[in-house]
């Protein structure tokens, strides 16, 4: 199935839930046709649409609005702060191509702290799917959750085996959770999830131990699966994402908040990434798998020095 007939057939079921965006209509092209006036574009007016939707909800509608992740975000970060944020208007904002899925566009087309901006956003949600098939899952949940959310758009196809059922706020776990804690316990959502899962297995054949936690939601977080993970001798932390402000940041802040320690690391932007293609760009980037793996077993190496003295 598809985003475009799973969120048709929600809004088939559910009167309440209205379609938006702000002239970017490349997943949903279809649902003009099916939902007559309850499809509303408002061109490129992303101010605008966001001012509407709040509106459309505060009177009783499910508006699920999209656009650009970087205009979205910043473009019309007043307004959802403002008309989203303080009135908690179960408004459903969708950022199409967030973080380093821009591929060939610029430093202006990068919405790498999208994530920074709107969890910073009292009561709003995050929901950061890895790929299609998790966008899936977590979409009627989401939709139908009385609270504001931000969906990082990810229709990839799936790199990492999905265990269970979509619960907002409980991460997917791949690797042992029972035992000795894990050498390396790789942290991340999004796109990023699939290069943290195929860099967990070339550490796994190296012969560490390694845990994938897919938090899948920044907001709300599972404070009980990151706070297990953080027993391990080395936590990296992977998104494509601005180091500040994204799960580095949200993971430091935990620890603290809790009086825990670990030593943790963090596979992030720093700043702009070079637009190329995907495959082009996220070696570039370092945030390919084999380039994980390879930063993680760097860090891991002086931790072993230790433990031998």
């Amino acid at each position: 199935m598809s985003y475009e007939k799973m969120l048709g057939d929600l809004a088939e079921r559910d009167e309440r839930i209205v379609v938006m965006t702000a002239e970017n209509r490349a997943a949903i092209r279809g649902l003009p046709t099916r939902l007559g006036a309850r499809f509303v574009d408002t061109g490129i007016t992303e101010m605008t649409m966001v001012g509407m939707a709040a509106g459309l909800a505060l009177r009783g509608r499910i508006p699920v609005v999209h656009a650009l992740a970087a205009f979205l975000t910043m473009r019309a970060y007043e307004f959802i702060r403002t008309d989203i944020g303080i009135t908690g208007a179960p408004v459903k904002l969708v950022g199409y191509v967030p973080g380093i899925l821009s591929e060939a566009n610029g430093p202006t087309h990068q919405a790498i702290e999208d994530v920074a901006l709107m969890r910073a956003i009292p009561g709003m949600r995050v929901f950061c799917p890895a790929d299609g098939q998790e966008l899936l899952a977590g979409l009627p949940d989401v939709v139908a959750d009385p609270h504001p959310w931000y969906i990082r758009y990810v229709d990839v196809s799936p790199r990492l085996p999905h265990t269970g059922e979509f619960t907002i706020g409980i991460a997917e776990i791949h690797g042992d959770e029972c035992g000795p804690p894990p050498d390396v316990a790789l942290i991340t959502y999004g796109y990023a999830a699939g290069e943290a899962h195929g860099a967990a297995a070339i550490l796994r054949w190296e012969g560490l131990r390694v845990r994938v936690v897919n938090l899948r939601t920044l907001a709300p977080i599972d404070e009980a699966a990151l706070l297990d993970a953080c027993r391990a001798e080395l936590v990296v932390t992977v998104e494509d994402h601005l180091r500040t402000g994204g799960l580095y940041s949200l993971l430091c802040e935990l620890l603290v908040e809790r009086g825990r320690r670990a030593n943790v690391r963090a596979v992030a932007f720093d700043g702009w990434f070079t637009p190329a293609l995907l495959a082009d760009a996220i070696v570039h980037a370092g945030l390919d798998a084999g380039s994980i793996a390879a930063r993680a077993r760097g860090w891991f190496s002086p931790l072993e020095v230790d433990h031998v003295r």
